[in-house]
């Protein structure tokens, strides 16, 4: 199978093209087309309980939280209802796209010195790993639930009930443990063993379960049965909410953990307090195609729209293919210098949105592209937008140098697609932070609280600062695209300030070198945050479009994954394309309801 799955690649992009062909290859699990609707997520297990639900008349609201809600027992070190998240509908019927920002909240006693490490005469802040990543400080309020509450009742046909049902018979039953989710584990293994709870739940002979053997979650399954029966309140005023209190205020350490602990300042009140976001999308129009993605407090829409404003007057698809990678990398180098300077939670932040966004200055922007790559060293200041907008804004007068922001490449978001019989599409990006979050087990309920607090930067005076009731900068960056074919086509993909990144590469490799949606998810990633070097997935570089970057003064850096989407596309005809990735996080999976 895995032959099989480097094939796919292989005609998707040159990365692989050494490879052996094969005479049989047998059928892709990450590629799948057919009619009356389809799902595309990282688990099998997982997409398999959405197919169920559109089968069963569910539409596309009650398969994404029924499939979301399975991921947090198959998935559970990238989502669940400890953490999350952004959803992007599009209801056929009306032409609307709605978006809902479950992102978490920070607690009312956030501050500057959210992460001050109290042993520190300095008064310094905990070191990021694993000390800032794993404590009840770094624990927002979750949005979860209440999304999944939300969107049900407001665009979904099934209750909470229903769309929790399978996930509770799989987590009660079990399934089967893969080598991504063993490995998960052992990757964080030093961080769980903190926590007795963790511990108990992922690693109870002291080891990461074995690949092959059948992992059960009843505690999960109780959460979720609590979840049926008293809806969300249970959550955020009930006994559930009570235990994730005192689980961030008093973390379940082991006597002597390896590393400090502290607590978290979170309440009931901060619980009772949350609430989901309603919203319009980001809309960007690229050579004739109109683009969907997530608004602030997310930066997944700002910045993606200003790097296509940025590379609009480039010739992409007839450039040589080294000078179109480098113009997009120059453009997301200055787009990115422009996110880290501007953006915050817009009720806390005057955001220069139209500044920002307007073809002048991305026009400005443009005209600092060169032929070659500025260095490794080279950091990118960034603009000026207010000349590029006539309403004020009282925060920012002046711009200043780039201020030092942490930008961790991390994978612990998963997303997943899916489209009903109606045309409904859901686009949906959900997410814990770090792979494992917090690391903390909710004792007795089975789930893993966020470490979402980490996504603030504790620069003073920094737009994206912790405040109290503030929600961190996200990166997430759902996106639906109507295209000039007629196709409508939805995708998104995890892995920390990369997604924007992973997002506009598929839709690059769609809109101006016009590849298939799975070809787009397959190709390798190319990702400038501004950070000096510029980081690919390993072998890019060693391909001739990575030696002409090189050539051209880029510093590639290889990782060994960056993002892992899913995405739909809709013909006018009605025929689905669902695809997930076919080798990153051990490949996704993609059904449709019928071939």
């Amino acid at each position: 199978m895995k032959r099989s799955i480097f094939v796919s690649l292989t005609l998707a992009f040159f990365i692989f093209a050494n490879l052996p062909a094969l005479s049989f290859v047998p059928p892709n699990p990450a590629i799948a087309q057919g009619h009356g609707g389809a799902v595309a997520s990282v688990d099998r297990d997982a997409t398999k309980i959405g197919i169920n639900v559109l089968k069963a008349g569910g539409n596309a609201i009650d398969a994404a939280v029924a499939t979301t809600a399975a991921l947090g027992v198959t998935d559970p070190f990238s989502t669940g209802i400890g953490g999350g998240g952004f959803m992007m509908i599009y209801l056929k019927a009306k032409n609307r796209i709605i978006t809902i920002d479950g992102r978490e909240e920070a607690p009312a006693t956030a501050n500057i010195n959210l992460f001050q490490d109290p042993d520190n005469s300095k008064g310094e802040n905990l070191t990021f790993f694993p000390n800032r990543i794993s404590n009840g400080a770094a624990v927002g309020v979750p949005g979860t639930p209440l999304a999944w509450s939300e969107a049900l009742r407001r665009y979904g046909t099934w209750q909470l009930k229903a769309a929790l049902r399978p996930a509770i018979d799989l987590a009660k039953t079990g399934f089967k443990v893969d080598a991504t989710f063993a490995s998960q584990v052992q990757t964080n293994q030093a961080r769980f063993a903190a926590f007795t709870s963790t511990t108990a739940l992922y690693l109870p002979n002291g080891k990461p379960p074995v690949v092959g053997s059948i992992f059960k979650n009843p505690d999960l399954a109780k959460t979720y049965q609590m979840m049926s029966s008293q809806g969300v309140q249970g959550f955020y005023q009930g006994k559930l909410g009570q235990a994730t209190i005192e689980t961030v205020q008093h973390p379940p350490t082991i006597a002597k953990p390896s590393f400090r602990v502290i607590p978290g300042g979170m309440t009931m009140a901060d619980l009772g307090r949350y609430q989901v976001q309603l919203g319009t999308p980001i809309f960007t129009k690229y050579r004739g195609y109109k683009i969907y993605s997530m608004g602030l407090p997310s930066s997944g829409g700002t910045t993606g729209k200003e790097v296509m404003n940025i590379v609009a007057d480039f010739n992409l698809p007839k450039l040589d293919r080294v000078k179109a990678w480098h113009s997009i990398i120059e453009a997301q180098r200055l787009a990115f210098a422009d996110r880290d300077r501007f953006i915050g939670d817009p009720k806390y932040v005057k955001v220069p949105l139209t500044g920002l966004l307007s073809r002048e200055f991305a026009k400005n922007r443009r005209q600092l592209i060169g032929d070659r790559a500025p260095g490794k060293d080279f950091r990118a200041l960034p603009g000026n937008p207010l000349p590029f907008q006539n309403e004020a804004s009282v925060s920012l007068t002046t711009v200043d140098p780039p201020l030092k922001t942490n930008q961790p490449h991390d994978n612990s978001t998963t997303h997943l697609t899916v489209v009903d019989r109606f045309g409904n599409i859901v686009s949906y990006t959900s997410t814990l932070e770090q792979i494992g979050g917090s690391g903390i087990v909710v004792p007795g309920y089975g789930f893993i609280l966020n470490n979402e607090l980490t996504d603030f930067d504790l620069t003073p005076n920094h737009p994206n600062r912790p405040e109290p009731g503030k929600r961190p900068r996200s990166s997430l960056s759902p996106t639906i695209t109507f295209e000039p074919s007629g196709n409508i086509t939805a995708y998104g993909s995890p892995g920390g300030s990369t997604i924007i990144t992973t997002a506009l590469g598929i839709g690059f490799n769609r809109m101006d070198f016009g590849m298939s949606l799975a070809d787009a998810i397959a190709a390798p990633r190319i990702s400038q945050r501004n950070g000096g070097v510029t980081q690919v997935d390993s072998g890019f570089e060693k391909t001739d479009v990575g030696k002409g970057l090189i050539a051209l003064g880029h510093v590639l850096e290889p990782v060994p994954e960056i993002g892992a989407a899913t995405g739909i596309s809709i013909a006018p005809n009605g025929r689905i394309t669902a695809a997930a990735e076919p080798i990153r996080r051990g490949g996704g999976s993609a059904m449709t309801v019928k071939r």
